[in-house]
């Protein structure tokens, strides 16, 4: 049902056929990165928040981490990630294979400057055997970017 959420939500922009059904789990970015052959850090990954009761999620690089001073700096709120209900019931979509298409309900999606140092993005695209590969241009368009947010750090 998820995958198939995205793949009509990328229909509507003649996209679905980008839309890659592998035959491995994508569900961490070690094993997209595996897949796709790329590094870990060029995999988009979606994180789910409550913000005010209400869901937000956040797109960042695949080896960035949410920095909970950025985080609350920005949001003035310290971060809290929805569990696994919770992110199904809001987004649509399980554990592993969360992002910001074919949403359940609306959902602001903000995207992190981490994503910014690379030309293309690979984020999961529903379940954990789907992925779509974007620029970050049609990544921050498809995605309906509410602001690019700057709540990641390295180790």
């Amino acid at each position: 049902m998820s995958l198939q959420a995205v793949i009509e939500y990328f229909s509507a922009y003649n996209m679905d056929h980008r839309v890659m059904i592998l035959e491995n789990s994508i569900a961490t970015v070690e094993e997209a990165a595996q897949v796709h052959e790329v590094d870990p850090d060029q995999i988009g990954k979606t994180l789910s928040f409550k913000f005010d009761e209400e869901p937000i999620l956040i797109v960042v690089a695949g080896k960035a981490k949410i920095d909970n001073k950025k985080y609350k700096n920005f949001f003035s709120k310290k971060a809290r990630m929805l569990n696994k209900e919770e992110a199904l019931e809001h987004t649509g979509h399980a554990i592993g294979g969360i992002c910001p298409f074919g949403l359940k309900k609306t959902i602001d999606v903000y995207l992190d400057v981490s994503l910014k140092k690379h030309s293309e993005i690979i984020p999961a695209a529903g379940d954990r055997y789907s992925s779509i590969r974007l620029t970050i241009e049609e990544l921050e368009k498809y995605s309906n970017c509410k602001e690019w947010v700057d709540v990641c750090k390295y180790d």
